[in-house]
């Protein structure tokens, strides 16, 4: 079937490439094209592809029950919840989802729930910050604040308050009587892989203790593993009182997460909140599968082992290439590689040369390989990179001489 004739919704600008399977950190095409994946589906693949651990989870599991309702108990679903809070170091509570939107949806009513509780019920706003990406529900976009998003769409969802990442001043103006929580991401993934400093989420926690507001953290992307810790805000030495995972949580099966602590989630009673599919048994699997595999002694050690790697390797690509590039960001393996052309451009170059990556804001190119990435996979995207880079110079020059 052509594009032209496909029944899918037109909402996704999909490249036209298919792929049949994947093994490990490559994805074979249906044409038998060997690709290296430095997207793992957005954050999501951490495991790879076919991961033989994730595999047998979800075939033992398929042969025993698929869906049950959370009208019972879930005794696999009890163990990962357990896992979860144990290793958060804050949380006491979990309420499981089937993608990162829905356990974002769950930590704003988790947030203004907490405060009807207390018996503030006018304390719904959340501050949030530019350069965010929440999600993509009505409640989740208007979060994100981003106009190219929320076009079309009608009125915003009301409640929350935006201003520049990393502007303490700003946030401590826009606090008020109806302020209930500040929403971050420890990194901005979508947003550009923009970091705040340790300072200001340092600063965020102390301002909302001494306003008695939630501070919520969006690690949907950060999480599990992809900045070298198993969750980001340990970089910080700071605790959220409420935090929102997906992606790499199932390794690729859909599964949401939001973690909350009692008080945080005082106000989240029987009938409060629900899903239909959040926390089947499939999706529980698969995340325990991933929690098994992540916590293995040496795992983290490996993913910041490639982090230095990729880092110091793109690095040296930057310094041969400025007409390009212009700067490498990011932790473990969330890394942006700052472009001086279109970064669309240079993911289009890259996908010729067989190496998959994804676009972000502020003109940046991410690469987001596996976390059990090997050196030699490092150095491979390295060398693919480097020859986008002289095709796109290439371009480049016959341009201006065209001219």
């Amino acid at each position: 079937m052509t594009e032209s004739a496909t029944h899918l919704l037109p909402v996704f600008a999909r490249a036209d490439l298919a792929f049949a399977r994947g093994e490990g950190c490559w994805l074979i095409a249906t044409d038998g094209e060997r690709y290296l994946d430095f997207t793992s589906g957005v954050a999501v693949n951490a495991l790879g592809h076919a991961h033989p651990t994730l595999v047998a989870a979800l075939q033992e599991q398929a042969t025993k029950l698929w869906h049950m309702s959370n009208l019972f108990k879930s005794p696999d679903g009890e163990r990962l919840a357990g896992r979860l809070c144990e290793q958060s170091g804050f949380a006491d509570f979990v309420f499981f989802a089937n993608s990162g939107a829905e356990a974002m949806e769950c930590a704003i009513k988790v947030t203004r729930k907490h405060h009807a509780a207390k018996g503030s019920p006018e304390r719904y706003r959340i501050i949030t910050f530019e350069g965010a990406f929440h999600g993509r529900t009505l409640a989740t976009l208007a979060a994100t604040g981003s106009q190219k998003y929320l076009e079309g769409f009608g009125p915003p969802v009301e409640g929350f308050d935006q201003v520049p990442l990393g502007d303490l001043d700003a946030v401590k103006k826009i606090i008020g009587p109806h302020t209930a929580g500040i929403l971050i991401e420890p990194i901005q993934g979508e947003g550009g892989v923009r970091a705040p400093s340790h300072t200001f989420v340092k600063s965020l926690r102390e301002l909302c203790d001494q306003h008695s507001l939630l501070l919520v953290f969006d690690e949907v992307q950060t999480g599990m593993g992809r900045t070298g810790e198993l969750f980001a805000h340990r970089r910080f030495g700071v605790s959220p009182d409420v935090m929102s995972l997906a992606k790499a949580l199932g390794g690729g099966f859909p599964i949401g997460a939001c973690l909350a602590t009692a008080n945080a989630a005082a106000g989240m009673t029987p009938g409060s909140h629900g899903s239909t599919f959040g926390g089947n048994p499939l999706a529980v699997a698969a995340a325990n599968a991933v929690l098994d595999v992540m916590l293995k002694p040496g795992f983290f050690e490996h993913v910041q082992q490639m982090s230095l790697l990729l880092k110091q390797k793109l690095a040296s690509v930057v310094d041969r290439h400025g007409d390009i590039l212009a700067d490498v960001r990011g932790e473990g393996l969330l890394i942006g590689v700052k472009a001086v052309v279109p970064s669309g451009d240079l993911v289009a170059a890259l996908r010729e040369e067989k190496l998959l990556t994804v676009g972000a804001g502020d003109n940046v190119v991410r690469f987001l390989p596996p976390l059990i990435v090997s050196a030699a996979e490092i150095e491979e995207s390295v060398a693919r990179l480097e020859r986008a880079c002289v095709a796109l110079s290439a371009n480049q020059s016959k341009r201006a001489a065209a001219q």
